[in-house]
């Protein structure tokens, strides 16, 4: 399987998320997107794949959304779009592209959706929380 995840390291979501990649044998290719940020086309294309509005996909907290006004409605998603390119961190993480699909792995429980059935065991996440249901037996 081929996968690739849009990764922010600092974050532990992001980092759960890769873990599970890497405990289920896979070794994704990592986009850091604050150091290699998203062009315009690649985000259309991803927000399209995972099929969520882009107001899904824009992140708040730590971000410049309040001093930029993102939460106004006057903002079409083209625009939002834009600030999400000149301003990376707005970008929601971590988003996960496979062959099953993509989607934006919050909580990192999500990223098992992507995977095959029964590709994780079982798997503790940073703060000690079991993920369960990893596997259908």
């Amino acid at each position: 399987m081929t996968t690739t995840i849009y990764h922010n390291p600092n974050c532990g979501t992001s980092r759960n998320t890769l873990a599970m990649l890497r405990e289920a044998g896979e070794e994704p290719t990592v986009i850091e997107y604050l150091k290699t940020p998203y062009t315009r086309p690649d985000l259309v294309d991803l927000i399209g794949r995972m099929d969520i509005a882009v107001r899904d996909l824009l992140r708040q907290k730590g971000t410049p959304y309040d001093e930029l006004g993102l939460g106004d409605d006057k903002w079409s998603d083209d625009e939002l779009i834009d600030f999400m390119v000149a301003h990376p961190i707005l970008v929601n993480r971590p988003i996960v592209v496979t062959e099953r699909g993509a989607a934006l792995c919050r909580p990192s429980e999500k990223v098992l959706e992507l995977m095959p059935e029964g590709a994780i065991k079982s798997f503790v996440k940073e703060d000690g929380e079991i993920v369960t249901g990893a596997v259908s037996e």
